[in-house]
């Protein structure tokens, strides 16, 4: 009878271990599936935050179009385009309730994606967990204030720096070892932070510059020795495209050159640098393609500029008098041989010629589209994009359409990423 029971006993025992087991795979199923669907929203809110931000950059070009255009779109508008296409992308990947918040500003450069739909596990109820996606519109976060080069560098000497004044330092160097000198390249590139590490250990204005104010932000910069290099230096960096910058410091010499938008990291890839964007108008684009072949200026860029400028429209004039589509004073006209500004492609060969120039001047994008607009003069005084409200927006609007079409700052990045 002892035997009885206890086989009973292990009977019952072993049924309801045999029930746990199968209960707890139930359960783990259920999990395993409801961890499926979560997967499955998060895919979905990722692909909505990325189709909404693109949807941001590609429409930029109609939300900063001059009034009365019939392609401009209200920032009320710009907004909602967005909000649809990510909406959309979101319920074709299974995601109904999708949730938009947009960074604030007049260029929003984040767009968060929450999807709030429940998770229904099959006999488990509903389980409410709401997941979210931000992706960043690369495109509209490049600083502009100063210039500061971002990219990409060449090295020398482990020392970074534009590649252009790489391949200068080549030559210049190749010329001063025919003469047995061995020329050392003391600093290059230095970014903000680290002219803020220097300032701070030697507060000094005449041989340290505070940050945001030396030049060797821009990339083009090199402090060079040794010491019995500072004569061969003196005579001979001008052949090439080397100067000076400062009287009481012998060794340090900037590029002087126009290094055009590719240079200073404004371009895309060389295979499309003269790559026109889609939002040109057709009678503009071979115009624009042979002026930024010329000038060695980004078609991109000149684009961006001209759809600031005037909207592509060739009889444009402004209140303080600006001609045409590139809107040219009349005396900045005739100095570039320009007597027509009303001359739709005679303006932008001219408008080309002057970016060249401004480029070789202060080797930064921002810093010529700065000078563009306020005068070589108020540039030069700061070596930045002055603090005119006018000029900080239009360099903004010029900077943000041109990556919005492709236009890189040479880190590769794409336009859109996420960044959760």
């Amino acid at each position: 009878m002892r035997l009885r029971d206890d086989r009973g006993q292990a009977l019952v025992l072993t049924i309801g271990a045999t029930a746990a087991m199968l209960a707890g795979a139930g359960g783990l199923g259920m999990l395993a599936r409801g961890l499926g669907v979560q997967a499955d929203h998060q895919r979905a809110a990722d692909l909505a935050a990325l189709a909404g931000a693109r949807a941001l950059v590609d429409a930029l070009p109609r939300l900063l179009a001059p009034p009365g255009s019939g392609s401009r779109l209200s920032a009320a508008a710009y907004l909602e385009l967005a909000s649809s296409v990510a909406r959309r992308t979101a319920a074709r990947n299974g995601a109904n309730r999708a949730t938009l918040r947009f960074s604030r500003g007049p260029l929003p450069d984040h767009l968060t994606v929450t999807i709030n739909d429940p998770i229904d596990v099959p006999g488990g109820g509903i389980v409410s967990g709401p997941v979210s996606a931000q992706a960043q519109l690369a495109a509209f976060t490049v600083p502009i204030g100063d210039g500061e080069y971002l990219g990409p560098y060449a090295y020398r000497q482990g020392k970074p720096m534009r590649p252009d004044t790489a391949l200068a330092f080549d030559r210049m160097a190749a010329a001063a070892r025919r003469s047995g000198l061995s020329l050392i390249v003391n600093s290059a590139y230095r970014s903000n932070a680290e002219q803020a590490q220097l300032f701070a250990a030697h507060p000094d204005p005449k041989w340290v510059a505070p940050p945001g104010k030396s030049l060797h932000r821009l990339g083009t910069e090199l402090d060079l020795g040794p010491p019995g290099a500072y004569g061969w230096l003196a005579a001979n960096a001008k052949l090439f495209a080397f100067t000076k910058r400062y009287s009481w410091e012998p060794w340090h010499y900037g590029l002087q050159s126009n290094p055009g938008s590719a240079s200073v990291g404004f371009a895309p890839p060389a295979a499309a640098a003269g790559a026109v964007p889609s939002f040109v108008p057709v009678a503009y684009r071979e115009p624009l393609r042979r002026a930024a072949s010329r000038w060695s200026v980004g078609a991109a860029l000149l684009a961006a500029q001209l759809q600031q400028e005037s909207g592509f429209d060739p009889r444009s004039v402004s209140s303080a008098g600006a001609q045409g589509i590139a809107q040219f004073m009349p005396g900045t006209a005739r100095s570039y041989g320009l007597s027509d500004p009303f001359d739709a492609p005679a303006a932008i060969n001219a408008q080309a010629h002057l970016m060249h120039d401004l480029l070789r001047q202060f080797a930064s994008v921002p810093l010529a589209l700065a000078a563009y607009n306020a005068g070589p003069g108020r540039v030069a005084a700061c070596w930045c994009v002055p603090p005119i409200a006018e000029t900080q927006a239009y360099v903004a609007r010029i900077v943000a359409i041109a990556r919005g079409a492709g236009v890189s700052a040479g880190s590769g990045e794409p336009p859109v990423r996420l960044i959760r």
